[in-house]
């Protein structure tokens, strides 16, 4: 599936996943492929993207937003985001 993380100014992330997990305004749900149709409110957290099957990961702290998952595409509208770096 395909996932893109925008805010006003850029495009933060945009590429295909194997699934994301999202801090959403009742807590962490996440979305993998062939999800049903969604919109849902985002609180400030941290989403990590899994890049593959084999536990390839990215992490991005955002502030609040929504996101959309329509026909196998995941669109993560924030106020503002940042990547985390990982050791």
């Amino acid at each position: 599936m395909n996932l893109e993380i925008l805010t006003p100014e850029k495009k933060l992330f945009s590429g295909d996943v194997y699934g994301v997990q999202l801090p959403g305004v009742t807590g962490l749900f996440e979305v993998l492929e062939k999800h049903a149709p969604l919109v849902s409110a985002l609180k400030a957290g941290r989403v990590k993207v899994l890049k593959d099957k084999n536990n390839h990961l990215a992490f991005y702290t955002i502030q609040s937003g929504f996101v959309e998952v329509i026909n196998n595409k995941v669109t993560v509208l924030v106020e503002g985001a940042a990547p985390v770096e990982t050791k």
